[in-house]
């Protein structure tokens, strides 16, 4: 089912959720964790972009305010009906649950039919889930030489001061997006739709 801006801003939440979420729109193992997004627009914005991936689910934490804002409903089109979402006080909370989730779990390698000795895919992350901070710190790397696999969570932080340290330091990688200008970052939605089809698209 594909659905324009104004079928998904019209959407009956009941409707999307009984219809929508059904076993032939299986999501991908892929997870946002918001950490203390103030925008509510880059809130909504950030629905929309998780819908485009298929995301399993969206954690909104900290002090990221939460639908039915009527900004996040605006920017998301609508989107906040159907991509699945939990609060959280915290991103710590966040990754304690997903890892206890995907404890013993097995990760996809999508693309990949068997692992040789030269495989990129750490063994660590084989039978857990990958947590990854989008944010320019001690020990990134460039996020196109990252390796990724599924299931995997990706961190976005505070549109100011970015991933709080305590985060970083539950995460297994840090990735970051070179800034060849004046600028030092981009928009916290931007970077998450660049990592995001980098590591389960492209």
């Amino acid at each position: 089912m594909k659905l324009n801006s104004k079928q998904l801003r019209d959407l009956d939440p009941e409707t999307a959720k009984s219809s929508l979420n059904q076993p032939q729109n299986k999501r991908k193992e892929i997870y946002f964790i918001v950490e203390n997004v103030y925008d509510t627009y880059n809130v909504g914005g950030l629905f929309r972009l998780a819908d485009a991936l298929n995301v399993a689910k969206i954690y909104l934490c900290g002090e990221t305010e939460i639908p039915p804002n009527h900004k996040i409903v605006k920017a998301s089109i609508g989107t906040y009906k159907i991509v699945p979402w939990e609060y959280k006080s915290s991103a710590r909370e966040a990754i304690a649950e997903l890892r206890k989730k995907h404890e013993g779990v097995e990760a996809r390698k999508e693309g990949s039919k068997k692992r040789s000795d030269e495989s990129h895919v750490s063994t660590s992350n084989l039978s857990s889930i990958s947590i990854v901070a989008i944010e320019q710190a001690k020990g990134s790397v460039d996020y196109r030489k990252a390796k990724y696999s599924l299931p995997l969570a990706l961190i976005v932080g505070n549109e100011t001061s970015g991933v709080m340290e305590e985060t970083l330091e539950l995460c297994d990688q840090i990735v970051e997006i070179p800034m060849l200008g004046i600028n030092t970052s981009l928009n916290v939605i931007v970077s998450a739709a660049i990592v995001g089809y980098q590591a389960t698209i492209l």
